[in-house]
């Protein structure tokens, strides 16, 4: 009886810390190639957007990253679309999963670019061309203007509430995103994801990461006194920093108060 009670022990714990196992991740392997001609893709990029950890693929096309179940993956490679997969249990279970990326200009001739409905007269083409309904705000003294989306009651009070508070729009932006924030520091400690970043400019692999917009970063820069063209021209990788460094000080004067 002792003996069945020790053993019962024995497979609860060791079921125990196979599920912990499984939730910490596993290695998974895979091959990444060309949609188009199925030849391996070398120096792909490849990011557990869960883990945030990264790697690149080798002249074969293959990787090996940390993964579990229902983790996301998310390809990049220059002149390719990028791409986001999730890990399933038969990834694990079958060998030689192919992850396959689409060139650039085979993803752009599947898009069909309808803008207006043009006739080449001016006169009826003005008449014919959609209004915008965003409206700006601008503030005596001030030289810029504010966007605040479509005339509302509340619109001036969120374009002056900006102006005015800047410290309450970090707290916003910080404040409802505390596990992205979170993600900061891991993602400047993968040296994969900073090799990534510092080749980069378009952001599309930074909100992938942190899981927040463009017009988030910008509003988070634009209030920690970055300016336009540093926001414009900077890296993906410098503008990591910058955030970091920003959220830094926000947290240390959160503290204080």
């Amino acid at each position: 009886m002792i003996k069945r009670i020790t053993l019962a022990f024995l497979l609860i714990g060791f079921m125990g810390l196979s599920q912990e196992n499984e939730a910490e991740g596993q290695p998974f392997s895979a091959i990444v190639v060309n949609a188009q001609t199925d030849r391996p893709l070398e120096s792909v990029h490849v990011i557990n957007l869960n883990k945030v950890t990264g790697t690149i693929t080798n002249g074969n096309g293959e990787f090996s990253i940390t993964a579990a179940v229902n983790d996301t993956l998310y390809f990049s490679y220059l002149g390719f679309k990028s791409q986001k997969i999730r890990v399933t249990n038969d990834m694990f279970k079958f060998k030689d999963t192919k992850i396959a990326l689409t060139e650039l200009a085979y993803a752009l001739e599947e898009v069909i670019v309808r803008p207006y409905q043009l006739t080449g007269y001016l006169e009826i083409d003005v008449k014919n061309m959609p209004i915008n309904t965003a409206y700006q705000y601008s503030i005596s003294g001030l030289n810029v203007g504010y966007e605040a989306g479509k005339k509302n009651p509340s619109a001036v009070t969120k374009v002056l509430g900006a102006i005015l508070n800047p410290a309450d729009l970090l707290r916003n932006l910080f404040g409802k995103k505390p596990n992205q924030m979170r993600k900061l520091r891991q993602v400047k400690e993968d040296d994969a994801i900073r090799d990534l970043l510092a080749s980069k400019f378009d952001r599309e692999t930074l909100t992938e990461l942190l899981q927040i917009e463009k017009v988030d970063i910008e509003d988070i820069l634009n209030n920690c006194s970055y300016s336009k063209s540093f926001i414009s021209t900077a890296n993906d990788l410098q503008i990591l920093d910058a955030i970091s460094s920003c959220y830094e000080e926000f947290k240390v004067l959160n503290r204080k108060k």
